[in-house]
């Protein structure tokens, strides 16, 4: 179940976000229970209110306690633009990030609809460019189109985050044809599956199209019992993975018989 993604080795191909859970406490046991070893967090959107995230102050001493138990938590922190509308806030925030959280990883969000929340190609591919340039991994959060992502690769892009639907909207994957494509053109780019999962089926789908590892927020953080889907997920996607590894039977439109028959009847 290893693998490598950001020239770091993980046992875990889960990717947890970290909005939205009832308390710290059951946000450290999912984390716990999912196995995870990459926590993505929102800067802009987890401030105390009136702290603005793009002020100078702001990264000379963040004593949010929030970050401070994720620093502690052990897994690999991924920072996001979530709330981002334009390359230039984009960018402003992943400096901020890197030096908060003394990471160059960094989950790129710009926006260009407020109703799907679907990122905007032109201002993303452009926050990408120079970010790329200024030493950053950068994990851009993008859609399934693929031009959009080869535009990436090609701004130096090596992990891509394509979705399977809109942020928080629990409908899967609503264009599998789409993802099987772009597994198929990038067989050697790493692919996460990004937004939009609502079950663990939908994991389980993904990881059987061959897609590398799985990141949500909203399934875990407002289930019932966070902590038991955060188990339930870790399972799907082990299963989703061993089933593209061991080869998934073709599927036929005809009938196919388990037993050979040899035409010759049984004598009893």
């Amino acid at each position: 179940m290893s693998f490598t993604i950001a020239d770091t080795l993980l046992s875990s191909r889960f990717f947890l976000g970290t909005a939205g859970y009832p308390s710290p406490k059951i946000l450290h046991d999912a984390i716990a229970a999912s196995g995870a070893q990459v926590v993505t967090v929102g800067l802009k959107r987890q401030l105390a209110p009136g702290q603005n995230p793009l002020s100078k102050s702001t990264t000379e001493g963040v004593s949010n306690a929030f970050f401070q138990m994720l620093k502690q938590n052990g897994a690999h922190l991924l920072p996001n633009t979530a709330g981002c509308k334009t390359a230039r806030e984009a960018i402003t925030l992943s400096h901020m990030a890197r030096e908060i959280f003394d990471t160059n990883w960094i989950k790129l969000e710009v926006i260009g609809d407020d109703y799907t929340l679907q990122p905007d190609p032109i201002e993303l591919i452009n926050a990408a460019t120079q970010l790329v340039k200024d030493g950053f991994e950068v994990f851009p959060y993008c859609t399934d189109d693929l031009v959009t992502c080869n535009r990436l690769l090609d701004a130096g892009c090596r992990i891509l985050m394509p979705w399977g639907a809109p942020i928080g909207s629990g409908q899967g994957l609503v264009n599998p044809f789409a993802l099987r494509t772009l597994r198929a053109r990038l067989p050697n780019v790493p692919l996460v599956v990004d937004a939009g999962i609502g079950s663990p089926v939908d994991a389980v789908k993904a990881m059987e199209l061959g897609f590398d590892a799985v990141l949500l927020n909203s399934a875990v953080a407002q289930s019932h019992d966070p902590v038991k889907m955060a188990e339930a997920f870790k399972l799907a996607i082990q299963s989703g993975r061993m089933a593209y590894e061991a080869g998934i039977m073709a599927r036929q439109d005809m009938a196919t018989p388990t037993t050979p028959v040899t035409g010759r009847p049984f004598l009893l």
